[in-house]
């Protein structure tokens, strides 16, 4: 009987060590099935060691000449890792200087024996056709396959049929749905991008009625480990079908992908917060770049990130329908009141026949305190967070860890009263409960989560982000705390500002008022005028003048003095490349030193500085140190942190 053929494995192993971002070679033993591209395999790392990975790929010769080590078991028979999605997070991670294996444990979740059991013993079953199309469709002729385009949508709501039956979503989420519907006809799958659960369930509305609930498949690490697994192996059929999540949900597994949407670019939690901190919008640009499936950028309001790409020709600019509504600029009343007059005259027009919603900056009854007799800012003793009051009766606690402030002694004039800074939510709801008597007052933030409310006359008291979705509108908006948000430091904050007044607008009803309370300026006109365009190119040329985000690309240099002189001393050779610092940094332990440099480069030095930045830290992390001590390097590429205080 003639020997069987030898096959090697080369395998990507799920390590955080720089070091190990690499393919390692391993033989296949004889006997051993199920060693195929995709699957989960355990190896042998060092010794009698063993971790996880991935088989990249599979072949008869082998391309190491020393000594290789066997496989020593096959973990799963489903090829979780798909060729496309591999393509991607190695360059993704090549791109932010990071590791490949940091990518794939976002975006493939935890093995579910039970479920992968399930469903390799299921028949494939046949997709329902997809449901008769609506009369009227909102982008008739917008979207080609291929095409990339920056959408902004003016807003407003509409009802949708889906399984859970009439539901009133936003406008740009059945513009989504619709596109997603046209990539679904052609046999394609389709990826949305969302940020948070509240787009997510609008969203999936909007697509149930528009391809069929069978059609839709939700990736959300808010799911139980089993249906989020079971969720990801419907994506492996290769069926087409509609995709939507998070941020992680730019790396699902579709083949035949022909739409790939990314919804408010500019909101902060598509940013990924792990290694290497890839954002979702840079991760869809990657992918649309290998697979050429049609690219979509929308929000209510164009970020700069998608200006910039609209004036390098890379996305089309769009426009989505007319959303009219009035907006008033109002100035605050002298005595400081938060809700001026122009804003309770709107909030009276519209609770005549629809909610009335209140847009506010904090939570709480009073998001600040201060002593009564200096005026210092009460702080934390443990942490020294800012302490505040979340309801009238509750007692003051740090609003970072949560600790109570008994026995407070103010530690400047030892006085022990303390004050209220500010009006949170609780707070203005009460103020406008006593102003409107009899109207019902609810309030949306953090702690009362309210994601969807009927068309009865209230008034909605909700912090920015929290905003429920009404029935037909809202009669009147109110968006009050612009002041003390465009007083922030920051970069983005004018930015931010007006994404979040935007996308609060957008929830509207048709010709309802919308009062902006004390703000004047760009972020003012943005909001008042057509469109936020004319806002995001006057942002954009104004960063350019000083090399600021996107305008350049930026990375942040962080370790011990040599290292750091190490990194900059590499990277000094680049033209059109800048060195801010390096400065000391504060936050050290005791008798470590660290420092912090921040590395502006242009665009096309990227690929250059990322492979510059990986082998210095790749140098650094050979270097023995003690245990438990910080890294001696760690390069962040497109990091925003060192820009939140500008």
């Amino acid at each position: 009987m003639a020997a069987e053929a030898a096959r090697f494995a080369r395998v990507v192993v799920d390590s955080r060590l720089p070091q190990l971002d690499r393919l390692f070679e391993y033989r296949v033993p004889p006997g051993l099935e199920g060693v195929a591209p995709g699957v989960r395999v355990r190896v042998p790392l060092r010794g009698d060691r063993m971790t996880a990975g991935y088989v990249v790929e599979v072949a008869d010769a082998r391309a190491w000449e020393g000594e290789v080590a066997d496989v020593e078991k096959v973990l799963s028979p489903v090829p979780v890792l798909q060729p496309e999605v591999w393509a991607l997070a190695r360059a993704v991670a090549d791109r932010a200087a990071g590791g490949a294996a940091d990518v794939l444990r976002v975006a493939i979740p935890g093995r579910q024996a039970r479920v992968e059991k399930a469903w390799l013993a299921q028949e494939a079953a046949a997709l329902p056709p997809l449901p008769e199309p609506a009369a009227e469709t909102p982008l008739p002729g917008l979207v080609e396959a291929r095409r990339r385009i920056a959408l902004e949508c003016a807003g407003g709501v509409a009802a949708v049929e889906a399984a859970e039956g009439t539901a009133w979503v936003g406008r740009w989420a059945i513009a989504l749905a619709a596109l997603a519907r046209q990539a679904l006809e052609r046999g394609e799958q389709a990826i949305l991008v969302v940020p948070d659960h509240r787009e997510q369930r609008q969203l999936r509305l909007a697509l149930e009625a528009a391809v069929g609930v069978e059609r839709v498949v939700e990736l959300d690490a808010r799911q139980k480990n089993p249906d989020r697994y079971r969720g990801f192996l419907r994506c492996l059929d290769g069926e087409p079908i509609a995709i939507i999540g998070p941020r992680s949900a730019v790396y699902a597994p579709a083949a035949r992908l022909g739409l790939l949407a990314v919804w408010e670019d500019g909101d902060p939690l598509l940013a990924e917060p792990l290694s290497p901190w890839v954002h979702a919008r840079d991760a869809a640009l990657v992918r649309q770049g290998q697979s050429g499936c049609a690219l979509v950028i929308a929000g209510h309001a164009r970020s700069t990130d998608a200006e910039r790409l609209v004036e390098l020709g890379h996305l089309e600019h769009e426009r989505l329908g007319a959303h009219r509504v009035r907006v008033l600029p109002a100035a605050l009343a002298d005595d400081g009141r938060r809700v001026p007059a122009a804003a309770f005259a709107a909030a009276r027009e519209g609770i005549a026949s629809k909610p009335v919603l209140v847009q506010v900056g904090r939570p709480g009854h009073a998001p600040g305190l201060r002593c009564a007799d200096c005026g210092s800012r009460a702080r934390c003793s443990t942490c020294g967070g800012p302490l505040g009051v979340r309801s009238r009766t509750a007692a003051p606690a740090c609003r970072l860890c949560g600790r109570l402030a008994a026995g407070w002694r103010c530690p400047s004039c030892h006085g022990a009263k303390l004050v209220g800074v500010g009006r949170g939510s609780t707070r203005i709801a009460e103020e406008l409960g006593r102003a409107f008597p009899g109207v019902p007052v609810v309030v949306a933030d953090g702690e009362h989560e309210r994601l969807a409310i009927d068309a009865r006359p209230r008034i909605v008291v909700a912090t920015r982000g929290a905003e429920p979705v009404a029935d037909g509108g809202y009669g009147a908006v109110l968006l009050l705390d612009g002041d003390s948000l465009l007083a922030h430091e920051g970069l983005r904050i004018a930015e931010e500002a007006v994404r979040q007044w935007a996308s609060a607008r957008a929830l509207a009803a048709e010709g309802a008022p919308v009062v902006l309370a004390g703000v004047v300026g760009p972020a003012a006109a943005a909001l008042t005028g057509d469109t936020t365009v004319p806002f995001a190119k006057g942002e954009l040329a104004e960063r350019r003048q000083l090399r600021f985000p996107p305008a350049v690309r930026t990375a942040s240099v962080v370790g011990t003095p040599d290292a750091v002189a190490d990194a900059l001393e590499a990277l000094d050779g680049l033209d059109h490349l800048d060195v801010l610092g390096p400065v000391p940094v504060a936050d050290t332990r005791p008798g470590e030193e660290a420092e912090r440099a921040i590395v502006r480069f242009a665009y096309a030095d990227g690929a250059r500085v990322a492979g510059i930045a990986r082998a210095r830290v790749l140098t650094a992390a050979a270097r023995p140190r003690r245990p438990g001590a910080p890294a001696r390097l760690r390069i962040r590429l497109d990091d925003p942190e060192p820009f939140d205080g500008l």
